[in-house]
C-alpha cells in the first residue's frame, strides 16, 4: 500500500536542475546517496527539490532507489527494446 502525504511544495525544479541530476546519476558507477548527489551537483539544490526530482524519475522508471542508494537504470537501447518485445512476460 502506497501512502502519499500531501506536502506543500516550496520550490519546483527547473529543467536545467533536472538535467544536472540526471547527468550525475548517469555518470555514477555505483548507487549514490542523496547527500552524495547534492555534493556532485555543480549548483546547490534544496533537499525538497531533489526529493521531488527523484520521485519523478522513479515514477518514470529512470532510476531505482534502494537501501544502498539511487541508481540510474534507464536504457534506451534498441536491442534491449526488441528483446523485451520478443520476450515472454512471467
Amino acid at each position: 500500500m502506497i501512502v502519499m502525504l500531501k506536502q506543500k511544495i516550496i520550490h519546483y525544479p527547473n529543467l536545467s536542475t533536472m538535467l544536472e541530476v540526471e547527468k550525475v546519476l548517469k555518470e555514477a558507477d555505483e548507487p549514490l546517496s542523496k547527500e552524495e548527489i547534492k555534493r556532485r551537483l555543480p549548483t546547490k539544490i534544496m533537499h525538497q527539490t531533489l526529493n521531488l526530482i527523484l520521485r519523478y524519475m522513479e515514477n518514470r522508471g529512470l532510476i531505482l532507489a534502494g537501501e544502498k542508494g539511487i541508481l540510474w537504470t534507464y536504457n534506451p537501447s534498441p536491442k534491449l527494446q526488441k528483446a523485451m518485445e520478443k520476450g515472454v512476460e512471467v
